[in-house]
């Protein structure tokens, strides 16, 4: 199972921005629809945003507004663009193929982002 990589998390102040991208390697990258997660300090994996293989986006109702996810078919990477974070944004953030999600071995080693002053 070949897995994602995630980059560009690092601490950034409440308030800041912060852009994550996200390579994958195959030739169906463009067919696929690609999900970012995040996992918060003592909780389960949960849905960010979505971006379908036609353009399509779907967030979660907690980031609407203020992420914005992306994809760049020549490049096979997807990227999320995070603007107002807060503290509860610190999470671990993952990408991912969405079909693939329920599978424990695609996901890769995700990007830690952490929103503290």
């Amino acid at each position: 199972q070949v897995q994602p990589v995630e980059s560009g998390g690092g601490w950034v102040q409440p308030g800041g921005s912060l852009t994550l991208s996200c390579v994958v390697s195959g030739s169906d990258f463009s067919a696929n629809a690609m999900a970012w997660y995040r996992q918060r300090p003592g909780k389960e994996r949960g849905f960010v945003a979505l971006v379908w293989s036609g353009g399509t986006v779907t967030y979660s109702p907690v980031v609407e507004g203020r992420f914005t996810v992306s994809r760049d078919n020549a490049k096979n990477t997807v990227s999320l663009e995070m603007t107002n974070l807060k503290p509860e944004d610190t999470a671990v953030y993952y990408c991912n193929n969405f079909a693939n999600v329920d599978i424990a071995e695609s996901w890769g080693q995700g990007t830690q982002v952490t929103v503290s002053s």
